[in-house]
């Protein structure tokens, strides 16, 4: 971790040099972008072309097809890249200001993990078959979450050598913890694509569900691009890895699509392991780090109006679903 006095490092040749007061004597140097960052994109936009269906939009009252189901659960991924834009104008941070990006990420993870905590332990739907409770299912899940989290730290803390996105190090592995809860919610997510577009209105409400997502990956996708730009990394990469984030969302809507009835039951589970995994990292990775750049005051407030204005967020998605 870092503090207002000390340099963040990106690699063992790019650094940024700072002074007393925390401004940078020069800018971060980015980190050149690989090949296969460019690559990537290029399969994104050809991955979202090959698969685009005809029509766009199952006709009212129409069983939407697989590639339907497909293809809104991959706009749903690749609207997570977006988040990564905003820093395109700002990439260059001082240690105070790279304290303050960690705790907007922090504010909107925890709200991300409260909303996938309740919508578990409230959720509701005719076709789920278990006779487990479902808060009991969610709490399961969360606990499971959060021991899957602790044991991916400890290993990533074992392996020092560790590189991501031109960032090494503790650098490193907090990315990668960001990266692993990000994709684990999406698969929670993925699920409840496929199964919305399951339903009698699927046609209809599997579109409306993934719209609303699409916007809710845009954040989150920051928050992922928050962690590495500051650093060092450059917009592609930020971008490849945001999107990668939510690569679960159109895998699993598919399977959940075919076999909604099985999946139905184990998904206030799968919410509650990535709520639970999502918590502990924003709790006690990136809060943590922003104290320390940013102070405690400073970092409060920050990740108060972060979680406060995405909770809106999410309760303006929710009720649009609702209506």
């Amino acid at each position: 971790m870092t503090s207002n006095n000390t340099p963040i490092h990106t690699s063992a040749k790019a650094a940024t040099s700072r002074n007393s007061s925390g401004d940078p004597d020069k800018k971060t140097k980015r980190q050149p972008t690989p090949l296969i960052v460019y690559a990537a994109l290029v399969a994104f936009a050809v991955i979202s072309y090959v698969t685009l269906p005809n029509p766009l939009q199952p006709h009212h009252g129409e069983e939407p097809s697989i590639r339907h189901v497909f293809y809104y659960g991959w706009l749903t991924a690749i609207s997570t890249g977006l988040g990564a834009i905003p820093l395109a104008f700002a990439p260059d941070l001082p240690s105070y200001w790279v304290g303050i990006s960690n705790a907007i990420a922090a504010g909107m993870m925890i709200a991300a993990s409260y909303s996938l905590l309740f919508e578990g332990c409230t959720f509701d739907d005719p076709k789920d078959s278990s006779s487990i409770p479902v808060v009991v299912r969610t709490a399961m899940g969360a606990i499971i979450g959060l021991i899957f989290i602790n044991v991916t730290e400890k290993f990533l803390s074992g392996h020092e050598e560790l590189s991501v996105g031109g960032l090494a190090g503790a650098d490193a592995k907090r990315a990668l913890l960001i990266f692993f809860v990000m994709t684990l919610h999406s698969f929670s997510e993925g699920v409840g694509i496929g199964v919305s577009f399951g339903g009698v209105h699927g046609s209809e409400l599997g579109v409306f569900i993934s719209a609303s997502l699409a916007v809710h990956n845009i954040p989150e996708g920051l928050a992922m691009a928050v962690t590495l730009m500051p650093r060092g990394t450059s917009l592609p990469t930020a971008i490849v890895f945001a999107v990668l984030t939510s690569f679960p969302q159109p895998l699993m809507a598919v399977p959940a699509y075919v076999f909604v009835h099985h999946f139905i039951p184990i998904l206030p589970a799968g919410l509650g392991f990535a709520g639970g995994a999502m918590a502990w990292v924003a709790l006690f990775e990136l809060l943590m780090e922003a104290i320390e750049d940013s102070g405690l005051l400073t970092t409060a407030v920050v990740s108060t109006i972060s979680l406060a204005g995405m909770h809106f967020l999410n309760e303006m998605i929710d009720a649009g679903a609702r209506s």
